[in-house]
């Protein structure tokens, strides 16, 4: 399975994501709205289904793509842990810098007021 971030950094793939986002629809149709051929329509859509974030399903002659929520549920845990992460050094930053800032900081703002 390809890397999530190497499959969604491609600008077609992720407006491909954004059109299923509101609904299902068929290659053609995806390709009709990003002016993409047909075999670069079906490549990206390939590439998008071997990852994991579409799926499709026959109907009549055709075949409807859809966003598969289980893959972008663990990004968004990946990103989760990246964020809480970031969070509590920003937090410990702050902290820092307001511990060191001593009287002279305190000063400048009551001043600025």
């Amino acid at each position: 399975m390809q890397d999530a971030f190497d499959v969604l950094a491609d600008p077609q793939r992720r407006r491909i994501v954004d059109l299923l986002r509101a609904s299902p629809r068929t290659a053609g149709e995806l390709g009709a709205k990003l002016e993409l051929s047909q075999p670069g329509t079906s490549r990206h859509l390939r590439i998008l289904r071997e990852a994991g974030f579409v799926e499709s399903r026959p109907r009549a002659q055709q075949r409807i793509y859809s966003l598969k929520p289980e893959r972008f549920d663990e990004l968004a845990d990946w990103l989760s842990g990246i964020r809480a992460l970031w969070s509590g050094q920003l937090d410990a930053l702050g902290e820092f810098l307001e511990a060191t800032a001593g009287p002279a900081a305190t000063d400048t703002k009551a001043k600025r007021r």
